[in-house]
């Protein structure tokens, strides 16, 4: 399956569905022409993005399965079943590789639902794999072979970063990567709304902060510095920079980032514990 593109097929053809297709295709993994999505019938938009890349649009769950090597479940949590129960219904081989991004379903579901020996990798991208910048991380399923985790990593490092994790580490990862966009979004929004405050137009506002996060950010990955060791670089004696830190400190700004992966985490784990519904 690695010499050649792959036939892909989504099962939800949602925004992150059309994410994933869409990096596949920029990293040379498959083309249009080699995939095919259901989409719900009133989804006229996702089937529209679908057909707009070359790609096969239906209705129906089966025809994807039957046509595709890769089939990822993209659709809602509560859906799985009902999909899913169509497939294996429908008597389909079970000699296909399903990917599935759906939250809080696990593997043992999973495996319920579709056909005997099927083989099963769970998966947990992030939004900012919309512009291929995503954190995603993955579990293997009890039939799943080396190959298969060749392929997903291959597939999920066309759309950002990929790393192969324990279940049982899903739930904080979630909190942290899934999450954690929405609060590095309110962070740039009031870093621009402080710029603001004090004077600076919003726009240039926005600008500096976006990009002062993104600078930040690629500083850490890309020299292997702790963060700890890069704020004391940025920190002079008796600077500006002291002085704000000293307030984010008494206000709690690091205990306040820390109880929210830890309040995500425990919604997460109830999601989970509380069964597809």
């Amino acid at each position: 399956m690695t010499s050649k593109l792959l036939k892909i097929g989504f099962i939800g053809g949602g925004k992150m569905a059309q994410a994933m297709a869409k990096g596949f295709i920029s990293a040379g993994l498959s083309k249009g022409e080699a995939m095919i999505a259901s989409c719900h019938p009133s989804d006229l938009m996702s089937h529209k993005a679908f057909k707009d890349i070359g790609a096969e649009s239906v209705f129906e769950n089966v025809p994807v399965v039957e046509k595709s090597e890769v089939v990822i479940i993209s659709t809602k949590p509560s859906v799985v079943p009902i999909a899913l129960g169509d497939i294996k219904k429908a008597g389909i081989s079970a000699d296909k590789l399903f990917l599935s991004i759906a939250m809080g379903v696990t593997i043992k579901q999973l495996e319920e639902f579709l056909p005997r020996q099927s083989r099963v990798i769970r998966v947990m991208p992030n939004l900012p794999a919309l512009i291929r910048s995503g954190a995603s991380v993955y579990v293997c399923g009890n039939k799943t072979t080396e190959n298969d985790s060749n392929i997903t990593k291959k597939l999920l490092e066309s759309i950002g970063t990929c790393d192969q994790v324990t279940e049982s580490m899903l739930d904080a990862i979630t909190a942290l990567s899934g999450s954690g966009p929405a609060y590095i979004y309110i962070l740039i929004e009031a870093l621009a709304d402080g710029g603001v405050k004090m004077g600076l137009p919003r726009d240039l506002a926005y600008r500096l902060a976006s990009q002062t996060v993104l600078g930040a950010s690629k500083m850490v990955k890309e020299t292997n510095t702790h963060p700890a060791v890069l704020k004391d670089d940025v920190t002079s004696p008796a600077g500006s920079t002291a002085a704000g830190l000293h307030f984010l400190e008494q206000q709690g700004f690091r205990a306040a980032v820390i109880g929210a992966i830890e309040v995500a985490t425990q919604r997460c784990r109830q999601i989970s514990q509380g069964g597809i519904n």
